[in-house]
């Protein structure tokens, strides 16, 4: 007879800290996995006891008991199927990142990370200590071995576990999403696969953790490279699939296969997901949009109902002398259409009480930005005092390409608790706009193809203080996720004066991004945890 092992690749969405809560959950899958889909293991994330990444509170006295009080739960209330989680192990003087696999009230599996991550979003070091001995164990004759995310970047690991005797490998994953991240994983899971000949079964997170995103994706590959098995990206999802094993190896049978999005529904999966689960997550009974008619707010607007709800969603119209037919007008029709709440409230009456207020102080001085800053921060004023009557959630609409050169004013339009499109730059903020319109009818077509202004003076056009978006956003990807120089830039075809005011711009306002609300992250390196320019800085670039 064949041998064979039945796997369920539980990808769920885990809150950090909440481990009473991913607990009640790990187990509730797992009893699933055994009475419904008669599973011989249930495999769940990276850290799945306490969500991923739990940063700072991995030093808590208080998680280190509720993580080793939760893993002796499940060991007491999960029989009759092996469960393989994720959690931080505590010794005397070190923190691992490891998992184990739990049969029948015993420990028959332990492994812990060998390398951990220290670039972009990830600095494991900081927490924890790597592992260094391959974990291999036997499940119904097949012989399988144990990895956690970053050890299959790299040939070391799986290498050790295929000479320690695995037929098979499992690998649990904290992955967060970025642009092509999928495409990324499996290419490098098959890079593996091709050094060490047996499949791998890859199990992710999914959900929003404050700035980052996880997508899932989990998938099984066969030893020749195949994708078997894929759950759908950003939702959770249990797939089942059997390994077989014989004289050539382990074979999974084939099983569910998701198919890729797009690029761009992909992102706006991605958005949506992130601030359904921040919002939810904090417990707000919902949030509240200043909708200003230009295409920021109408898209982070489209987002937010789609995350959590028309029905919990509100917005206000905030119009001034400067604010235009069109604006209002286009506003007011989104709001129709998605049948949500929606207030105008004029700024006049609070602009030139603020004007007359400064007079004795400021003079008969020529008006600038302070004059135009002003109206943003009475809007600001206005909707936080909304979001803090109702508890409701202010979402700010700023994009990428805006807090990239300081095009924002603080404690007005950067007022805010989320920042759903914080890391799409203003082509990008576009393509999804023309997206979701695909959906169905949700950004009014001339919020769309008229060009962006800030409305804070007459005839005003963004392209008044920037370059052109198309000229912009390639010098600020070229600069944020790149690194390249200045004349690496000017390489690629642009002015280098351009280029030269561009990057200053950037350095000048990094006081203003310290200051901004987190924001769904989708690209290689956004502006948070990832990005740690000084704010302070003599450095000049070359001219």
């Amino acid at each position: 007879m064949t041998d064979a092992v039945k796997v369920a690749l539980a990808q769920i969405d885990l809150i950090v800290g909440d481990v009473a809560g991913n607990t009640a959950k790990i187990i509730e899958h797992a009893q699933r996995a055994r009475d419904a889909d008669a599973a011989d293991i249930v495999v769940f994330p990276e850290l799945s006891v306490c969500g991923y990444p739990p940063e700072d509170l991995l030093f808590h006295a208080g998680l280190r008991h509720d993580v080793e009080a939760a893993v002796a739960t499940v060991l007491d209330e999960v029989s009759g199927i092996a469960v393989l989680l994720g959690f931080p192990e505590y010794d005397d003087q070190h923190i691992y990142n490891a998992c184990a696999v739990l049969l029948d009230g015993k420990v028959v599996a332990h492994y812990r990370k060998q390398l951990l991550p220290n670039y972009a979003v990830f600095d494991e070091e900081r927490y924890f200590t790597a592992g260094s001995d391959s974990a291999v164990f036997k499940l119904n004759g097949i012989r399988i071995g144990l990895n956690i995310c970053e050890d299959v970047w790299s040939s070391g690991p799986m290498e050790a576990s295929r000479a320690a005797g695995a037929e098979c490998a499992i690998v649990i994953n904290g992955s967060p999403f970025e642009v092509r991240s999928q495409e990324n994983r499996e290419s490098v899971v098959r890079a593996r696969v091709a050094e060490v000949g047996i499949p791998v079964v890859y199990v992710n997170h999914v959900g929003g953790q404050d700035e980052l995103v996880f997508d899932g994706g989990s998938f099984v590959m066969s030893a020749d490279g195949d994708v078997v098995c894929r759950a759908r990206s950003f939702e959770e999802s249990m797939h089942t699939l059997v390994l077989n094993g014989g004289a050539a190896g382990v074979v999974p049978e084939r099983g569910h296969i998701a198919q890729a999005d797009g690029k761009a529904a992909t992102i706006y999966r991605a958005l949506v997901k992130g601030t359904r689960d921040y919002v939810m997550n904090h417990g707000f009974p919902g949030v509240i949009i200043g909708l200003s008619g230009g295409i920021d707010s109408a898209l982070v607007c489209a987002i937010a109902c789609d995350a959590i709800g028309a029905e919990r969603v509100r917005a206000v119209q905030m119009p001034f002398r400067y604010t235009s037919t069109m604006s209002q007008e286009d506003s007011r029709k989104q709001a129709e259409t998605f049948g949500i709440r929606y207030d105008v409230i004029p700024i006049e009456p609070m602009y030139e009480a603020t004007i007359a207020q400064l007079q004795p102080v400021l003079g008969d001085t020529e008006p600038d930005a302070t004059e135009e800053n002003i109206q943003a921060r009475c809007r600001g004023l206005l909707l936080m005092a909304i979001s803090n009557k109702t508890g409701r959630m202010l979402l700010t609409t700023g994009n990428k390409s805006e807090m990239a050169v300081g095009y924002a004013t603080l404690y007005g339009d950067m007022a805010g608790g989320f920042a759903p499109i914080k890391d799409c730059r203003k082509s990008l903020v576009f393509e999804l706009a023309r997206y979701r319109n695909t959906l169905g009818e949700a950004i009014p077509e001339r919020v769309i193809t008229r060009p962006p202004s800030a409305e804070l003076r007459a005839d005003q056009k963004d392209t008044d203080s920037l370059p052109d978006y198309d000229v912009l956003d390639p010098i600020l990807e070229a600069f944020i996720e790149k690194d390249l120089s200045v004349a690496e830039i000017t390489a690629l075809g642009f002015d280098r004066d351009v280029v030269i005011r561009v990057l200053e711009m950037v350095k000048r306002n990094e006081y203003k991004r310290r200051q901004a609300p987190p924001g769904v992250r989708i690209s290689s390196r956004a502006f948070g945890r990832d990005w740690r320019y000084p704010i302070t800085s003599g450095y000049r670039f070359p001219t």
